[in-house]
């Protein structure tokens, strides 16, 4: 697995495996990404964690909602998705937040 921080308010768009872009009819389904419940509380964003399978090898991200705050950056290209091992030396560095599923806040 491959992971990547990704600010609230952001979304997935495009996404690339060995073979170029993700092609869903080719590939017969989605790519696996999934929103974990562990995010990192930095310069009053808010930063998720985010898993992707090992096949993804790239990522673009954009803002969900193109007006305030999202004028200047079109879209974002992760090219460099982190390891597990990074993942706990970033937690490690950070003030987390972890997310039970009710939804409260630790």
């Amino acid at each position: 697995m491959k992971y990547f921080f990704l600010t609230e308010g952001w979304k997935v768009g495009r996404v690339w495996g060995v073979q170029g872009e993700w092609n869903s009819l080719a590939w017969r389904r989605e790519p696996e990404i999934e929103r974990l419940k562990v995010s990192i509380a930095e310069s009053d964003e808010i930063l998720w964690l985010y898993r992707v399978e090992d096949a993804v090898i790239m990522v673009e991200v954009k803002p969900e909602d193109v007006g305030a705050g999202a004028q200047n950056i079109g879209q974002v290209m992760l090219k460099r998705l982190m390891s597990a091992e990074q993942v706990i030396d970033r937690l490690g560095a950070s003030e987390a937040v972890c997310q039970i599923s009710r939804g409260s806040l630790l």
